[in-house]
């Protein structure tokens, strides 16, 4: 993985209905990120092809939607991950656990910019 700007569309599994896209810097194995109702930080290590790490995601704003609710609740959550990466582009399997719950979900990464 290049450090630099990425977009990141998360999609949950498992039949849970959800999805995330937003921004994440990734620099020398610290990633930060967010989008206009969550943000996230953490951390991540590089193979030959594969990486690997984790993530702490918090809301910070409401959704505009009151019919829709946070998979969250609001809490705090935390995600591992692992995946492969080429050229500009990364795909992540993870699972995060909201509670006492684990879900799974599948993000893409593309590269916009270099940091």
């Amino acid at each position: 993985m290049r450090n630099g700007l990425y977009s990141i569309h998360m999609h949950m599994l498992d039949g849970v209905k959800g999805r995330d896209s937003g921004v994440i810097i990734l620099r020398d194995g610290k990633l930060l990120g967010g989008g206009p109702y969550f943000w996230s930080v953490g951390s991540y290590t590089v193979g030959n092809g594969t990486w690997k790490g984790e993530l702490t995601t918090n809301q910070h704003t409401p959704l505009a939607d009151p019919f829709l609710r946070p998979l969250s609740g609001g809490q705090e959550v935390s995600s591992g991950f692992s995946g492969t990466f080429a050229d500009d582009e990364a795909e992540v399997f993870g699972t995060s656990l909201v509670g006492t719950k684990s879900l799974s979900f599948r993000a893409t990464l593309k590269r916009l910019a270099d940091d």
